[in-house]
């Protein structure tokens, strides 16, 4: 039968004890903390990669957003330059124009040239009209000038048909005409419009492709060219 240890020996035993149950507690305090640690660099490491990527998201967004402000910003000043390229080009082409319109003015001062311009005139409209009765309206004051070269123009009316038209010739064409002559067959139904502004119009329709390539050179927009 075992010995009943004394107060000194149960003492002692105690204290291993609570040492032993001391110590369990520190390791296991240590496990608790290094756990707690590692979840602690887990999650911060976490949070850090989102907050990363949603500043670098951000940032590329901001970026994409620059640069389409400043392509168009680029593209708003370089529409505003070809506009303001193209209005120079038209004020350029319409001063031509009307240093055009002047010539006509002195053309028709000088009045051998303008009678043979005249002639021409009536008797191109005499064959696109193509009628035995044509009425030929003028200006007032070019009135006996397109009378006087009437029977030319008849003549050689007949002499590229073969027939005969009686013509007569009014006054009617505005103040401010630059001059030519207007000319009506069959009851008005027929007409021809041989006014030198609207011939000086249709010559500046015809010739702004080319005269915009002689001023201005080709247009670099255009891929394609007849």
């Amino acid at each position: 039968m075992s010995q009943a240890m004394n107060d000194e020996e149960v003492l002692t035993e105690l204290k291993k004890m609570v040492a032993f149950i001391r110590q369990e507690a520190v390791e296991k305090a240590r496990e608790i903390q290094v756990k707690a640690d590692e979840d602690f660099a887990i999650e911060k490491a976490k949070i850090v990669q989102k907050e990363t990527l949603s500043v670098d998201n951000q940032f590329e967004k901001k970026k994409r957003q620059v640069v389409q402000e400043q392509k168009i910003a680029k593209s708003n000043r370089c529409n505003k330059a070809r506009l303001e390229v193209l209005k120079a080009r038209q004020e350029n082409l319409q001063t031509l124009f009307e240093n055009a319109a002047e010539q006509l003015t002195q053309l028709t001062e000088d009045q051998a040239k303008y009678k043979t311009l005249l002639q021409d005139l009536v008797l191109q409209g005499l064959l696109d009209i193509n009628e035995p009765e044509v009425q030929v309206t003028a200006r007032s004051g070019d009135v006996q000038l397109v009378q006087g070269i009437l029977d030319d123009a008849t003549n050689k009316y007949k002499e590229a048909t073969g027939r005969t038209t009686k013509v007569q010739v009014v006054d009617g064409l505005p103040q401010d005409s630059k001059g030519g002559v207007k000319l009506a067959g069959n009851g008005g139904k027929v007409w021809v419009n041989n006014t030198l502004e609207l011939r000086l119009q249709l010559l500046e329709e015809f010739m702004l492709p080319e005269l915009r390539m002689d001023l201005f050179g080709p247009n670099k927009e255009r891929k394609f060219y007849t």
